[in-house]
């Protein structure tokens, strides 16, 4: 069978071949750019990953705002699909509370009929208030939406139906052992748990919750699946320069994207914890009110591998260290980046950082 007809069930396979390093697309667009120039960008950013040796495309959901333009990650990821042969296809996430569930199972079967079994699904339950209300959905039945889509989307890929109906074509593979789920508030982590997901970390916390936030749902797929859970995917942000002055410009531009995502997330609105499902984000905004938008925009940006390359592998490997990452997804389109210099970053990282975490690769130059 050819590697690209493959069906991948097993994305956690890393011991042999080394850390699994994907590559993300946020579609952000803060400085007035066409949308189309945005979107031609992330289309080069994907369509030079495979060859640049990365192991995978991501694509987030949003909807309703220059902060992420990518409204249908699947059918993006069908493009990208069509125009590689081996690289795996993750969303990063499909928010299934959004979503008709049969609806959205038979989008997912189909890509992965499309792609040979190349698909992985990233789950999320959804945060920003304007995305729930331009949908209709209500925000504070979340949760429950979410653990009842999300366990109805996973078991008809085994048992290939959905609420009373047949998956046509049937389902290529089971989905469990190739899907996640985004975990911020701790609550997260027994949900993920028990529907048999493996954990993605977006960088919002200090370590120590962080590295909390990980024992606890082990310990809960532990408890709910008698097995050692999947390792971590952790996405990062890539600011990586051989001139530390460059660096530092880029760091700057993450920056902007985590001011962005305070605006776009209302996370300095104490209103936020009023919302059954998202008490945890009373925290983050009585954080802002003490310390400013400014300097917690920094803290996240903190949390990100910046500098030269030799730093920047350092802290990637610390991340993985403190978090057991089985895997990274690497975003090289932020803030007010230029297409030049996002695709000059992406390189970037593909030619000094990549081949130190992955070894076993050949990466284009």
């Amino acid at each position: 069978m050819a590697r690209s007809q493959k069906v991948c069930t097993d994305v956690n396979n890393e011991s042999v071949e080394g850390m699994r390093i994907g590559h993300g697309h946020f579609f952000q667009n803060l400085d007035g750019r066409s949308d189309h120039e945005v979107w031609r960008t992330e289309m080069a950013l994907a369509d030079a990953a495979e060859g640049l040796g990365f192991d995978s495309v991501w694509a987030v959901e949003h909807h309703f705002a220059g902060y992420s333009m990518s409204t249908d990650p699947l059918q993006f990821l069908t493009w990208v699909a069509g125009r590689t042969t081996a690289i795996q296809l993750g969303t990063m996430v499909s928010v299934l509370p959004w979503h008709d569930p049969v609806r959205l199972a038979e989008h997912i079967c189909v890509l992965d009929h499309l792609s040979g079994g190349r698909l992985i699904l990233g789950m999320g339950r959804g945060l920003a208030r304007q995305e729930f209300d331009g949908f209709g959905v209500p925000m504070d039945q979340s949760r429950e939406l979410f653990d009842r889509y999300a366990a109805d989307i996973l078991d008809a890929f085994e048992s290939g139906r959905i609420g009373g109906v047949e998956l046509r074509p049937r389902p290529l593979a089971p989905l469990r052992g190739r899907v996640y789920a985004s975990s911020i508030s701790p609550a997260s982590a027994e949900t993920l748990a028990r529907v048999g997901a493996g954990m993605m970390i977006f960088l919002q916390k200090p370590w120590e919750q962080t590295i909390g936030d990980v024992e606890r749902y082990s310990e809960q797929y532990r408890l709910h699946q008698g097995s050692e859970p999947p390792k971590p995917m952790v996405v990062v942000f890539n600011a990586c320069h051989e001139d530390r002055s460059a660096a530092g410009d880029l760091y700057e531009q993450i920056v902007a994207y985590y001011r962005s995502t305070i605006d776009h997330y209302g996370f300095a609105d104490p209103a936020m914890a009023t919302i059954p499902g998202y008490e945890y984000y009373g925290n983050i905004a009585r954080s802002i009110e003490k310390n400013g938008r400014e300097t917690f925009a920094r803290f996240l940006a903190d949390l990100q591998p910046w500098g030269t390359p030799d730093e920047v592998i350092d802290q990637i490997r610390e991340t993985v260290r403190r978090t057991n990452a089985g895997g990274l997804i690497v975003v090289s389109a932020f803030g007010n980046l230029s297409s030049e210099a996002a695709l000059a970053n992406q390189k970037r990282f593909a030619r000094t950082v990549l081949p130190a975490l992955n070894t076993t690769r050949e990466v284009s130059r």
